[in-house]
C-alpha cells in the first residue's frame, strides 16, 4: 500500500496549489471552486494517511516488493456476500436520496429511511436466517 499512500499524499499539495492559483485567478470572489479544491486536498490527505497507517500495520504486500511472484498474491482477498440483495437496496435508497435533493425533500426522507433499513439489513445479514454464523 505504500505506492497508493504516496500517490494520495502527493496529490494533496497539487490540489492545494491549484486551489490557490484558482482562487487568485478569480480574485477569491467565486468561493465554490477554490473551496472544492481545498476540500479535495484535505480528502486526499485523509485517504493517504489512512493508507500509510494501514501499510505500516499489515506490512509489505506482494505488490510492494520488486522480487514478488504472481502466485504470492493469490488466495482469499476478502469475504463478499454472493447472494446479498442489500447493496442493491442501498443503491436504490441513495439514488432516491439524491433525487430528493433535486425534486423535493419528501423523496429525500423516503430515501433516507430506506437507507437505514438497507444498512441494518446488510450489517445483520449473517446474524439471522439461513446464513447465520
Amino acid at each position: 500500500m505504500k505506492i497508493e499512500s504516496k500517490l494520495f499524499l502527493l496529490m494533496a499539495p497539487f490540489f492545494l496549489l491549484v486551489g490557490v492559483v484558482y482562487g487568485y485567478l478569480v480574485e477569491w470572489m467565486e468561493p465554490v471552486g477554490f473551496l472544492a479544491l481545498f476540500l479535495t486536498a484535505g480528502m486526499s490527505l485523509m485517504v493517504g494517511y489512512y493508507l500509510a497507517f494501514t501499510a505500516r500495520r499489515i506490512g509489505m504486500r506482494p505488490e510492494d516488493r520488486l522480487d514478488a511472484e504472481i502466485h504470492e498474491g493469490s488466495g482469499e482477498q476478502g469475504f463478499f456476500s454472493p447472494w446479498s440483495w442489500w447493496p442493491l437496496v442501498l443503491a436504490t435508497a441513495c439514488a432516491a436520496g439524491f433525487l430528493g435533493l433535486a425534486v423535493g425533500w419528501w423523496v429525500f426522507y423516503i430515501g433516507a429511511g430506506l437507507a437505514v433499513i438497507a444498512l441494518i439489513g446488510w450489517v445483520f445479514e449473517y446474524s439471522r436466517g439461513s446464513h447465520a454464523h
